[in-house]
């Protein structure tokens, strides 16, 4: 997609709108607003966030208090540190000695600061990261060279684009990586690696001692393979041995599976040593997150309204899932493999037929119908544009069944409708 936007002059320099960003941003030159009626969303970011069926009621009303009018602590309150504590080994620590407690936690005000508070506090070293991947990453990690070395590790279509225990083996044995940036369930693709191959990952942590940024944001979008709502969620934190000595950092928040993505609460769970890092990057970088909105978590974590929230959205976008994952495949596009988690489908626009094989012109003749969607380069993450390998996914798309069902079907009517 050309960039139109103005030539900076003086000291600023322009940095590139992330996928969904730019894509918003296209839409809005043709008058699309969020909300606006008339048009579908089939980009977005964001779960639906109004009533569910099988939800509880949305929270309404947050009631101020004279302190939260000023600073809080840079890692979070105490009470909701302790509460995510809580929330992680009522669900991955079960029965195991090592459990978290709230010194294992620290809370910041939305996902992508999160991961920046990391990246930022990590020492010159090698980092690795697969492609595609959340299309935030490139400026995340590109804004802290040369200090961090990046090394990509490219995903193979045969394997549906996921990162195997033996990629990740070979890029810190053979290639000297010492930590690694990974999204699972993974944004674009809906891979999810758990079981075997998720403690594989957690197991070359512990011995290689590389540092695994797992970016878990969408823990609770987990579904069957053969359709339907996955039994519970996915985390590394099953895996850990030692919540203080493996280099694990679990990062999560409301944003998603919550479906709470404006109230920007974030978090990451980890050994103390490494969260101390992560606060200490937060005294410079954004000072800590709200007072009222962490008080607010406290109701949104406590243990019944979570279950019944998540299990869900489980079952509502699973549904959705499936009908666009059929839909898609009917219209003639294709899948590395199935999603089995998230709320994107990622779909081969390559044997449509031209000019719709053209993610620009697919996506530029989707705007034309009041839909947006997702081209798959966004996510080809090459921070400073440094790898010769480039353009294989230029014939990729992401869809988001994050809408309401039935905006989700009205949208797929209409791209329907485009490919005739």
């Amino acid at each position: 997609m050309k960039d139109t936007r103005p030539e900076v002059r003086g000291a600023m320099r322009r940095l590139p709108y992330m996928g969904v960003i730019a894509v918003v941003a296209a839409a809005e030159k043709l008058g699309f607003y969020n909300g606006h009626p008339d048009w579908i969303n089939l980009g977005q970011g964001q779960p639906e966030v109004g009533p569910m069926e099988g939800a509880p009621p949305r929270v309404s009303q947050i009631r101020m208090r004279p302190i939260d009018h000023a600073y809080g602590p840079v890692h979070g309150t105490p009470e909701l540190r302790q509460k995510i504590a809580d929330h992680y080994n009522r669900l991955y620590r079960t029965g195991k000695s090592s459990q978290y407690t709230a010194d294992n936690v620290a809370v910041c005000s939305g996902g992508r600061l999160a991961l920046a508070r990391a990246v930022f506090a990590m020492a010159p070293c090698k980092v690795g990261y697969m492609v595609p991947d959340y299309s935030a990453y490139e400026d995340l990690l590109g804004g802290q060279s040369p200090r961090l070395d990046l090394h990509p590790v490219l995903t193979r279509e045969e394997n549906g684009f996921a990162l195997t225990p033996q990629d990740m083996s070979t890029a810190v044995h053979r290639d000297g990586v010492e930590a690694f940036i990974v999204s699972n369930p993974c944004n674009p693709t809906g891979i999810v690696v758990e079981g075997g191959e998720l403690a594989a990952w957690v197991s070359l942590a512990r011995d290689a001692s590389m540092t695994l940024l797992a970016d878990e944001f969408y823990s609770h979008f987990h579904y069957a393979e053969e359709g339907g709502p996955a039994s519970g969620p996915v985390s590394a934190a099953a895996h850990v041995a030692d919540v203080d000595a493996d280099p694990v950092l679990v990062f999560d928040g409301l944003t998603k599976s919550f479906r709470y993505p404006g109230w920007r609460i974030g978090w990451v769970v980890g050994p103390k040593p490494l969260i101390e890092c992560f606060i200490t990057a937060g005294s410079s970088m954004d000072g800590g997150p709200p007072r009222a909105m962490q008080r607010a978590a406290l109701e949104v974590l406590r243990p019944e309204q979570a279950d019944e929230e998540t299990a869900a959205v489980r079952h509502v976008f699973a549904a959705k899932r499936d009908l666009m994952v059929r839909r898609l495949r009917d219209m003639g596009l294709r899948f590395a493999k199935e999603p089995r988690g998230t709320f994107y489908c990622w779909a081969s626009i390559a044997g449509l037929p031209a000019p719709f094989n053209d993610a620009d012109v697919f996506f530029e003749e989707a705007l034309k119908r009041k839909v947006l969607t997702v081209p798959g380069y966004y996510f080809d993450i090459d921070p400073g544009q440094r790898r010769a390998e480039t353009g294989s996914l230029d014939q990729w798309m992401r869809f988001s069944f994050g809408p309401p069902m039935e905006d989700v079907v009205r949208g797929l009517d209409r791209l329907e409708e485009m490919l005739g």
